[in-house]
């Protein structure tokens, strides 16, 4: 379980391709807190670290065909930056939203506009997936715990604080950028209840 709110811009240092798998080695001041078998987030992805060089401050976690084909980390290349955030403990405060770290699937970028001190990002997806957002509800970009504005059919749009533009991979991002989503667990729960009922 996650809260969407970033600790770390990792940097991937190696791809291992093994089969369907990658093996991806991030270099990140978190790896000396890790444990073998811990859950990281990755770009909102949760994966398990398998293993760790605290000489070299990387850890390893690998990315199944599965994850592969629902996310954006297929794209990743070594340098490329990565949102990182530990699991959750029981007993912390929740910033932001409860995440699951199981992507729902992938979204582009259509339009990015600079708010005079702000960034508005918007995005669209493939509705067919029966996925929605709501206005002033919680989605996650990339791992990043975001409120939805301007929501619509297929698309929406987030506001960003310029803590999150500077600390996040949003300031990387350009029209055209492949992101990894997760809607609301709760949301999803109670369109789910609603299929059963219609």
């Amino acid at each position: 379980m996650f809260t969407g709110i970033i600790e770390d811009l990792g940097v991937i240092t190696k791809l291992e391709h093994d089969l369907s798998n990658i093996h991806i080695t991030v270099k990140s001041k978190l790896t000396s807190a890790l444990q073998i078998d811990q859950s990281v987030a990755h770009n909102g992805v949760c994966l398990t670290v398998v293993s760790i060089s605290l000489a070299a401050s990387t850890y390893v976690v690998t990315a199944i065909k599965e994850t592969l084909e629902k996310s954006n980390l297929h794209d990743l290349v070594v340098g490329a930056s990565v949102n990182l955030e530990r699991a959750l403990k029981l007993g912390d405060r929740l910033d932001g939203h409860i995440v699951q770290g199981h992507v729902d699937q992938t979204a582009i970028c259509t339009a990015i506009k600079n708010d005079n001190g702000s960034w508005n990002f918007s995005f669209k997806y493939d509705n067919a997936l029966g996925n929605i957002t709501i206005e002033k509800g919680s989605i996650t970009i990339n791992g990043v715990s975001l409120t939805v504005v301007n929501s619509k059919k297929d698309e929406f749009s987030v506001a960003i604080i310029p803590y999150t533009y500077e600390h996040t991979g949003f300031n990387t991002f350009v029209v055209g950028t492949k992101v990894n989503l997760e809607f609301d667990v709760i949301g999803k729960y109670v369109a789910r209840l609603a299929e059963f009922k219609s």
